[in-house]
């Protein structure tokens, strides 16, 4: 996608796991549905977060790791499977994309936050997708 579209990072296990739904049963599937619910976002942006983020176009990146990984991307969502900590892929990604384009990352972990807001991206809880 065109580096001046904006990107949205999302941390799925940070997300997947704000829902008592029971996914740890299955964290490859919550996975999968939360890709499914995020297909909209790449096109109408995330209504939550800053005001370059609604609307769209966005490219929308979901980060599994551990058991949740091996998800499919769909047409519009790119699952990104960490090799390793969740946190280090999201903050690498952060780190890759801020200097060039406008990066937003879906978290609630307060660490990442940090992390993400020193690479020069914005952060949202994960209630903006949840």
């Amino acid at each position: 996608m065109d580096g001046r579209v904006p990107v949205i990072v999302v941390d799925a296990a940070n997300v997947v796991g704000s829902r008592p739904d029971g996914w740890w049963r299955d964290r490859a599937g919550a996975t999968a549905r939360l890709r499914d619910r995020l297909g909209d976002v790449a096109s109408e942006g995330i209504e939550r977060g800053p005001s370059w983020a609604r609307g769209g176009p966005v490219e929308v990146l979901l980060v599994a790791e551990g058991r949740a990984r091996g998800v499919a991307s769909s047409d519009t969502v790119t699952v990104v499977d960490a090799p390793g900590s969740g946190d280090d892929t999201i903050a690498a990604l952060a780190a890759e994309h801020a200097p060039h384009r406008r990066c937003l990352v879906v978290t609630s972990d307060r660490g990442l936050r940090q992390r993400v807001e020193r690479a020069g991206g914005s952060v949202v809880g994960a209630r903006a997708v949840a």
